[in-house]
């Protein structure tokens, strides 16, 4: 039996990526193994919202479950209920990392560099990895690899609650609230390190794409040059002007 292959739009540095029925098919890459079986411990502890990871193809692809559903809205805030199941689901994901056995064979792929390195992270928690249909998912885990909490929680929070610049800050304060606070469940130490984490985080992503762009390293030099240095230089200005506003909306 033939299966149709679809071309999968969206990525910025996965390869070709296609849908063959229901299963996404894409480059195989060194660290696969140690993502794939990072994936398969998440399910194994409840997270349906995880794709399934199904090996590897005869062409030498990986693949992976295709999860069916509208993706997250790229250029405006999400409403609050998404907000609050994102923010739970990346709590259930950080708790069930926190029991991941990691080996002295694991390879990651990780873009940049945590302060320390506590638990295995997707690393992209962002509106263009969620889906929400019949079940909210993260897709695309290509990037898990080692990190903690605050720092994977930091980009999700910016990105996820629409940190960016031209937002109303209060409004923008009460995403962040209903993510951290009743999505996540964030502790007080949590909450009152995020601030300077996000600005932080948000300057590291402006940081990578601008040392890219300098460098030549493709894709991300040409995300650079395309818009996203402008959007992650004005994103990090907007998290670090806003910090006690964000300080203050996260306490209790």
């Amino acid at each position: 039996m033939t299966h149709i292959e679809v071309p999968l739009v969206g990525g910025n540095a996965a390869g070709e990526v296609v849908r063959v029925g229901s299963t996404v098919r894409k480059p195989w890459l060194e660290s696969t193994p140690s993502v794939h079986r990072f994936m398969a411990h998440l399910r194994e502890h409840g997270l349906s919202e995880v794709p399934r990871p199904l090996g590897r193809d005869r062409q030498g692809r990986q693949i992976t479950e295709f999860v069916s559903g509208a993706p997250a809205p790229h250029d405006r805030p999400l409403a609050q209920k998404p907000l609050e199941e994102a923010g739970d689901l990346i709590r259930r994901i950080h708790d069930a990392s926190a029991s991941f056995k990691r080996s002295t064979d694991d390879c990651w792929s990780t873009l940049i560099q945590a302060p320390r390195e506590d638990l295995i992270c997707h690393n992209d928690l962002a509106p263009w990895n969620l889906v929400g249909g019949d079940r909210r998912a993260f897709i695309d885990w290509d990037g898990a690899g080692p990190s903690t909490r605050l720092w994977d929680l930091a980009y999700a929070a910016q990105s996820l609650a629409f940190l960016v610049s031209g937002e109303d800050p209060d409004q923008a304060a009460a995403r962040l609230r209903t993510l951290v606070v009743n999505g996540y469940r964030a502790d007080a130490d949590l909450r009152a390190k995020l601030p300077a984490a996000m600005g932080e985080r948000t300057e590291a992503m402006y940081g990578f794409l601008r040392d890219a762009h300098l460098k030549d390293v493709q894709p991300w030099g040409r995300m650079f040059a395309s818009g996203h240095g402008r959007h992650w230089a004005d994103a990090a200005r907007f998290v670090r002007k806003h910090e006690a506003l964000w300080a203050s909306s996260l306490a209790l």
